[in-house]
């Protein structure tokens, strides 16, 4: 079994769920189904992502299930762009929030290179293991 709960890329993505769930209890009531609803399923889908792709066979396949977190990432950016300009989020907390994200987006970035770059699938199975 892969052990990719190790893995920081994982525990930022982690980290970015727990926080945008706390800020969202900060939300009016009356939003509580569309913006965070939204933003509920864009944040729980990157480390869903990553622990998907990186239960997937080939270099290709875990290349594309981080570009598919990247995305969701992006997502979750311009959804707490969009509360912060609205008034749901105070300014620093989305300054917060870009923060962490933008570890993240490191993070996924050089697990995407390394994928699209990699030779042999044996060396990164052995890392995750």
């Amino acid at each position: 079994m892969h052990n990719f709960r190790k893995l920081n890329v994982y525990c930022v993505a982690k980290q970015i769920v727990k926080e945008i769930y706390l800020l969202l209890e900060q939300f009016p009531q009356n939003e509580r189904f569309v913006l965070a609803d939204q933003l509920r399923r864009a944040v729980i889908s990157i480390p869903s992502n990553i622990a998907e792709g990186l239960g997937r066979g080939t270099d290709k396949d875990r290349a594309h299930f981080m570009q598919i977190a990247y995305g969701s990432l992006m997502e979750v950016l311009a959804q707490i762009d969009i509360a912060c300009d609205i008034g749901y989020l105070p300014q620093e907390e989305f300054e917060r929030m870009e923060k962490l994200i933008v570890q993240e987006t490191k993070l996924l970035q050089g697990m995407i290179n390394k994928f699209k770059t990699q030779k042999s699938t044996a060396s990164i199975t052995s890392d995750l293991q």
